[in-house]
């Protein structure tokens, strides 16, 4: 019931945006003739509707055929929006203020031989001020298009912890995650930048939480020579993520299922990783230990897998001083973590940021909080802690703005 509610919320607004849209283009720029409008009108909405009906097409056909190119026709008309939302407050106040002048003394607009008559009419400005706000929010998804999304950056975050063994104080841990490396179409160039900028970190354990495809093992093979340069003295571990399940693809056969996760499992030992699928490492200095926990995706939302075994894999870690655990999906850290108070530190993605937001020191916004309470960067409760790491792909919106892609450089200290 609440799942329609929002679908049906959101349905209006979008038709209130298309409406105040067209709104504000025809009285901007709507020739004077009636026939000259009428041929706008029939242009304007041919256009738009055709835009949707593309973006609905590419939505129901996107795991197929050219990939790269439905995630731009499904952006073309969410762009435009973004836009014809920012455009709805200026021309909804002025149809308020209308509205009051209606009230209190009737509704009319001036006429050319009013005194106050002006070449532009209230109406021509406040529709092109609501234009050129609209473009800011639209020339912001044209950057994270064209730039955002391989923006990379170094996010470096200092924990502390008073059981860390001291052999670990200092111990320098980098994530990566969400690489959803079918979305590059084949594009090679941004991972090996992403390469470079992770080795010239120096970090003393690399890792990667989860969702290394978008649907189909294939999908990293033009990345797996990149991928290996990353440079490490420790085993490099992994973890899947929801989409390397191949659950979004209509599989010819359950074998056929199974045998592309065996593939992506594959891949990731050519790549030179150690995939963790509900189990630990024990990583040792001098005497010191500190266990490296990795289970299988695990969310709480019930669109998304639960194949992780939490149990079998806190089990395996035995008495080490310090755990870190790896899992993909950050809702699993209320739901399961934390009634594992020896795991001191979570590291997730899956989020992304949701690709767009506003990212400021100490303020940050994102659709996603809404359905993620731990969507972005540290959460600690007690001595355990969570990280969210906004990934380093881009998954649908081929673009990203606000949570640009992320490497995070974690340094462990003793508190």
């Amino acid at each position: 019931m609440q799942n329609r509610l929002v679908f049906w919320a959101l349905f209006f607004l979008i038709l209130v945006a298309e409406a105040y849209g067209y709104v504000a283009v025809r009285t901007a720029f709507a020739p004077a003739t009636a026939a000259g409008r009428r041929g706008f009108a029939i242009s304007y909405w041919a256009l738009t509707l055709g835009l949707w009906a593309l973006c609905f097409w590419a939505a129901a056909t996107r795991h197929d055929g050219a990939v790269a190119v439905k995630s731009y026709l499904l952006a073309a008309p969410l762009l435009l929006l973004a836009a014809k939302l920012v455009v709805i407050f200026p021309l909804l106040l002025e149809d308020l203020t209308r509205l009051g002048r209606w009230a209190a003394r009737g509704f009319g607009e001036a006429t050319p031989g009013d005194p106050g008559a002006t070449p532009l009419t209230r109406s021509q400005f406040i529709s092109r001020l609501a234009l050129g706000l609209g473009a800011i929010p639209l020339l912001a998804l044209i950057w994270g298009m064209v730039k955002g999304k391989t923006d990379y950056q170094v996010r470096r975050v200092v924990l502390r912890y008073p059981n860390l063994p001291a052999s670990f104080d200092g111990f320098k841990i980098l994530q990566i995650s969400d690489l959803h490396t079918g979305s590059f179409n084949g594009n090679t160039e941004p991972m090996r930048r992403a390469v470079r900028l992770i080795n010239a970190q120096h970090a003393d354990l690399v890792v990667m939480t989860g969702d290394l495809v978008n649907d189909r093992s294939e999908e990293v093979l033009p990345h797996i020579e990149a991928l290996a340069g990353i440079k490490s003295d420790l085993p490099i571990f992994s973890i899947l993520g929801n989409h390397d399940y191949g659950d979004y693809v209509a599989w010819p056969s359950a074998e056929a299922k199974r045998q592309n996760l065996q593939q992506l499992a594959g891949y990731h030992a050519k790549i030179g990783w150690r995939l963790l699928l509900d189990e630990s490492h024990t990583i040792r200095r001098g005497a010191d230990e500190l266990a490296v926990l990795g289970v299988q995706n695990w969310s709480s939302h019930p669109n998304f897998p639960k194949h992780g075994n939490l149990a079998q894999a806190h089990a395996a870690s035995g008495q080490a001083p310090f755990k870190l655990l790896l899992s993909h999906d950050p809702s699993h850290w209320e739901a399961q973590v934390l009634g594992y108070p020896d795991i001191d530190l979570t590291l997730s993605g899956h989020t992304h940021g949701m690709q767009f937001g506003v990212n400021l020191p100490g303020f940050k916004w994102s659709p996603v909080q809404y359905s993620y309470p731990q969507w972005v960067g540290l959460y600690e409760q007690g001595r355990q802690k969570l990280y969210v790491n906004v990934g380093l792909g881009y998954l649908g919106f081929p673009g990203r703005v606000g949570f640009l892609p992320e490497i995070t450089l974690l340094e462990l200290r003793r508190a």
